[in-house]
């Protein structure tokens, strides 16, 4: 007895743990739209509702399943069949058409004197009064029963069933019409992939899912819609459980209408003013949304309008594929097939698995570290430029520029800070002189002492110079003695190419005096 009592103990806990289980699953994949299309909300509490309801009565039979449908269908033409069928045997009982027929029938030899005119013939109970009421109301008429002008009323109320079943007959044939053409039913045919993608096109991420139309009558302007739906707290602290939100998406041109042809891939780019632009593979794991996608268009054999829904869960965002191809062209007939045995079919591709905000933050750094590796570049090929042009080669001996002093002034903001911090710090710290390379050349300095190179900026606009008695035949600084305005020979550096095996020939002649300008340097060469 213990045991069938642990037995049946154990499984209640096992039913118990599986309805849980099963509820608890519910409760993490719940929707607002299923797959097929139906919206999972359930209007409860409504004032008055069945009032409502049948104020409406048209849109609620069209709405009601086929059941109730064809369960209003007969009954309305039974009750009015029976509602009728009462009044004629009403009529015949207050014109004693009903003593007459039976009288009639069981002791003839009664009636033989009596002339008597009955309202409807044939009509001697209620049995014979209902059918003389289908009859009327379905225009059979099996020639039994008929009206007689004996009785105005009896001709009224044929008059008045006759246009009470025409108006039946057509309220519930339009119904049965309007219920098999619903355009609900022509969405049935329009088909949404199974899953979504996120992949990128074009350099950019971008949330993909696929629609397509198995009929051959098309959908005409068709235009596709896209929102999610997911909880949003406000800046005051309201809470917004179902917070919609538009996706802006389009076909492969980028607009939302579609030439629905053959199975097309709906894109929505994810960019600063996408939801998910936040969201990478791993948060897409963990949030809470949904996004619904429908579909809307004309059907081109009836004219009508219909929409075809659908939803997708995190769940059923596959990170990093791409749809396969599903349109094919067949040379034997000439023909573009599609196949749609590869409608929900998709293949991995490579995909950065940060969110959309993280990649353009990584572009954006990358951009500004080219830029700035760039910037280095140009500085360092300065003096190369500057050398070349401040040639004495070609140089015009009549200007007052090159005749006014034998030094050449540079400014300092055309010298690069980054060179000049970095690169000459040996000339600070070595007071026998220094070799080093910048730009491309290579510069030794010959001064015992050189004034403090990290402020070369400002001394250079105070006053700076540098003095140039030397020149090469090809066209480039052999010898450049730097010193400050104040001192003429307290410094000095000789700059050669870095570039092996060059021979340095220095040209005896008068020092020539040359002044470059700031708008006179190459606009490349500034920083």
């Amino acid at each position: 007895m213990k045991r069938l009592m642990t037995w049946e103990r154990d499984l209640v806990d096992a039913m118990y743990e599986y309805r849980q289980t099963r509820f608890s699953s519910r409760r993490v994949r719940k929707r607002v739209v299923f797959k097929h299309g139906e919206c999972n909300v359930v209007q409860g509490n409504v004032a008055k509702r069945r009032r409502r309801y049948l104020q409406d009565i048209f849109t609620t039979l069209v709405d009601a399943q086929w059941r109730w449908t064809l369960l209003v269908f007969a009954a309305s033409f039974v009750i009015s069949w029976a509602f009728f069928g009462f009044i004629w045997w009403t009529i015949a009982f207050a014109h004693n058409d009903l003593e007459y027929i039976k009288l009639r029938n069981t002791q003839p030899e009664l009636i033989v004197n009596m002339t008597h005119t009955v309202c409807v013939t044939e009509v001697s109970s209620m049995m014979t009064a209902f059918l003389y009421s289908v009859e009327t109301q379905t225009t059979i008429g099996y020639g039994n029963r008929f009206v007689t002008e004996e009785c105005p009323e009896a001709i009224f109320t044929m008059c008045i069933q006759c246009i009470t079943g025409v108006f039946i007959q057509a309220f519930m044939v339009g119904i049965v019409f309007a219920k098999l053409s619903r355009p609900k039913k022509r969405a049935q045919t329009l088909l949404f992939s199974r899953n979504a993608v996120i992949c990128h096109r074009d350099g950019s991420p971008c949330l993909m899912f696929r629609v397509g139309d198995m009929r051959k009558s098309h959908i005409i302007e068709a235009h596709v819609r896209a929102q999610i739906i997911r909880k949003k707290v406000t800046k005051e602290g309201e809470v917004l459980p179902f917070y919609q939100q538009e996706l802006h998406v389009g076909a492969d041109g980028g607009e939302d209408r579609l030439m629905f042809i053959w199975p097309t891939t709906i894109v929505h780019k994810i960019d600063r003013s996408s939801p998910l632009y936040m969201l990478s593979a791993s948060d897409m794991l963990k949030e809470r949304f949904e996004v619904v996608v429908m579909l809307e268009g004309v059907i081109e054999s009836t004219g009508m309008t219909t929409q075809a829904r659908s939803s997708y869960l995190p769940s059923e965002v596959l990170w990093g594929h791409r749809f396969v191809n599903v349109v094919s062209f067949r040379k034997e007939t000439g023909e573009y097939e599609v196949d749609y045995t590869l409608f929900n079919n998709t293949y991995d591709v490579d995909t950065p698995l940060c969110s959309a905000k993280q990649l353009d933050e990584l572009k954006l750094e990358y951009t500004k570290t080219a830029k700035s590796v760039m910037d280095r570049t140009q500085s360092a090929n300065m003096f190369q430029r500057f050398a070349s042009a401040a040639s004495v080669d070609h140089l015009d001996p009549a200007s007052d520029e090159s005749l006014d002093s034998g030094r050449l002034h540079i400014r300092s903001h055309s010298i690069p800070n980054g060179v000049l911090a970095s690169e000459l710090e040996p000339l600070n710290n070595n007071k026998h002189g220094a070799c080093f390379t910048m730009g491309g050349l290579t510069i030794t300095t010959t001064a015992p002492s050189i004034p403090n190179l990290s402020s070369i900026n400002e001394r250079t606009s105070s006053g700076n110079s540098i003095n140039s008695s030397n020149y090469s035949n090809n066209n480039s600084l052999s010898t450049l003695p730097l010193s400050p305005s104040s001192a003429s020979t307290a410094s000095g550096a000789t700059i050669v190419p870095s570039a092996p095996g060059s021979n340095v020939r220095s040209k005896q002649s008068n020092p020539r005096r040359l002044s470059i300008k700031q708008d006179q340097l190459p606009i490349d060469s500034m920083c």
